[in-house]
């Protein structure tokens, strides 16, 4: 379990934007994308192994009650044959007193270092996750940057003075185009005008002959 701790730490705990700024000129996100997937893989381990260590450190609290009723028990039955003097159960009631006290012990140390695993691996765990969310952060960042850079390339290329030239061009012959067609409208409209005029000239002429 050391070892594992030991190299999740070195992989989470290591400066995300040192990491980042080596990789973001080529494909950044792609980069991101696959760290954050290897922290989630390795903060899902700690997860179980907090898990487990909930269990192991609860089955010790069992055995350590159970140890603990025992001496009670063993201790009652001594003095009862103490008083009795009854000295083989006695002899025998005291020889398990002692191994039940000694487990009692023991158990009483496993139970206080399996609370205090417990809290590291909750620290780390806490740690790895607020890592997870920097990284995240550092997604969203990137994702912006990168948005940012495709929308400047692609007014860059829209402001090039080739293209611009070119649509300029385009423009311009657009707009001679329309004229041309203005200007052919306009020049019907007046003949239009002027026949209709002299039409109704003629027929004035005609009714008053």
């Amino acid at each position: 379990m050391a070892n594992l701790l030991t190299r999740i730490k070195d992989s989470v705990m290591a400066d995300l934007h040192e990491l980042m700024d080596q990789k973001e000129e080529k494909n950044p996100i792609a980069h991101v994308n696959q760290y954050i997937r290897e922290c989630e893989q390795e903060v899902k381990k700690i997860k179980r192994l907090v898990e487990k260590q909930y269990e192991i450190k609860q089955d010790i609290t069992r055995e350590w009650n159970q140890a603990k009723l025992m001496v009670e028990k063993r201790r009652r039955q001594y003095e009862l044959a103490e008083q009795m003097q009854e000295e083989e159960l006695a002899k025998e009631a005291k020889q398990e007193l002692d191994q039940f006290e000694a487990r009692v012990a023991h158990l009483n140390k496993m139970q206080e270092k399996a609370i205090k695993d417990l809290e590291m691996l909750e620290t780390q765990y806490v740690q790895m996750k607020q890592k997870l969310k920097d990284l995240y952060v550092k997604r969203l960042e990137l994702k912006s940057r990168e948005n940012i850079a495709r929308t400047k390339q692609g007014m860059n290329k829209v402001l090039e003075t080739e293209l611009v030239s070119k649509s300029a061009s385009k423009f311009a012959e657009l707009e001679s185009y329309i004229e041309r067609i203005e200007q052919r409208v306009q020049t019907e409209y007046r003949l239009h005008t002027l026949d209709a005029r002299f039409a109704e000239l003629e027929k004035k002429a005609s009714t008053s002959n």
